[in-house]
């Protein structure tokens, strides 16, 4: 019979890990994975931010840039991030948010920051910067220009201004921690997808996509604030749709055969909870739903799904039985019957929202 091996098991033995630690220890835990997905990831979540401050009415323009080094570089125009010191933390409010998880203008509600955000879960900005080798926030507010930069997720220095600017706005530049991803490879095609979706979803907002990785001339350090304003030729594309979700419904629909000529378009507040609906049917067995929720892309659906599909069939055979073209005998529709060669995009806003995970695919 084998001997028990004795071992000890003290406070000693606890470990306790601080600040952005875990991030780094568990990365997964934040950002679904280090793969291609969670490479991904980090872009959306800076750029999630600049999107709540459009979201706001204080940003119109986002521009994100792939430079080479494989660093991205993310430029809004909203109100620019606080700098100044936070009376919780004792630090600038900037790196408060860089650096400590669950921070934000997002739990308030909209007496504290943002009335509708995508990014609730507070981790977006600090987790981004703990997987990164290196990231510079530059901020300009208040008549000033201020930066501050980090090594995974520690600050170098603390926030300092470094001149006078009459503009207004955040930018982001991370370069993702080779340590921590398998392979630090952007695919292009895959960024502009997502970020056609957001240019649609949100009204009279600008994004500017840029691709500067193969340049191999000197790339100025300063002297711009979007890097369009360089005049360097490179691959770039800019969004901007005036019909919102009517048009990346017929995107969608562009070469497919319509039932209906027309796009039905609804947009309805209650309750503090907004509901965009655009739906078109075409000659097709499948149904295409693309539902978001705060703007955030819910591909695992949710409980906006879920009502939607109750509420149109529910719709669709009241309307039938009404004008006699079901009688009672023949019983109605069914759910798989109603979606049947249906487009529809559902964008739905609300303040105190609930994701399932922090990747947020689905509305809980």
């Amino acid at each position: 019979m084998a001997e028990k091996v004795k071992s000890s098991y003290s406070a000693d033995d606890i470990s306790v890990l601080e600040g952005l630690e875990p991030v780094r220890k568990r990365p997964g835990m934040y950002i679904g994975s280090t793969g291609p997905d969670g490479l991904h990831h980090l872009i959306k979540e800076i750029f999630d931010n600049s999107r709540d401050e459009a979201m706001a009415g204080h940003c119109d323009h986002i521009e994100v840039t792939l430079l080479p080094g494989n660093v991205v570089r993310v430029v809004d125009n909203g109100r620019g991030i606080p700098v100044g010191i936070h009376k919780q933390t004792k630090v600038s409010a900037l790196e408060t948010i860089l650096t400590v998880l669950h921070a934000g203008g997002k739990f308030g509600g909209k007496d504290k920051g943002y009335k509708v955000s995508g990014g609730l879960h507070g981790v977006g900005a600090s987790v981004v910067n703990a997987l990164s080798i290196n990231l510079k926030a530059e901020v300009h507010t208040d008549g000033g220009r201020y930066t501050q930069e980090y090594s995974k997720g520690k600050p170098k220095a603390k926030v300092k201004e470094i001149g006078k600017s009459k503009l207004h706005g955040t930018i982001i530049s991370f370069e993702p921690d080779v340590e921590i991803f398998k392979e630090v490879k952007f695919d292009w095609n895959r960024i502009v997808h997502h970020y056609r979706e957001q240019a649609y979803l949100v009204k009279k907002l600008r994004i500017t996509l840029i691709d500067a990785r193969a340049y191999e001339g000197k790339i100025p350090t300063d002297g711009y604030y979007y890097f369009q304003e360089t005049g360097i030729e490179v691959p770039s594309t800019t969004f901007y749709f005036e019909g919102g979700i009517e048009s990346m419904v017929a995107h969608y629909n562009k070469d497919q055969k319509k039932v209906q000529d027309k796009i039905f378009y609804v947009d309805k507040e209650v309750d503090d909870i907004s509901v965009e609906i655009a739906l078109q049917y075409v000659d097709d067995i499948v149904d295409r739903i693309v539902p978001f929720a705060n703007n955030i892309s819910t591909p695992g659906g949710g409980m906006h799904v879920t009502g939607f599909k109750t509420a149109l069939t529910r719709l669709i055979n009241n309307y039938s039985k009404k004008n006699n073209i079901l009688n009672e005998k023949e019983g109605g529709f069914t759910g798989e019957d109603v979606l049947e060669g249906l487009t529809a995009v559902i964008s739905m806003k609300m303040s105190e929202i609930q994701f399932e995970g922090k990747t947020k695919d689905k509305l809980g």
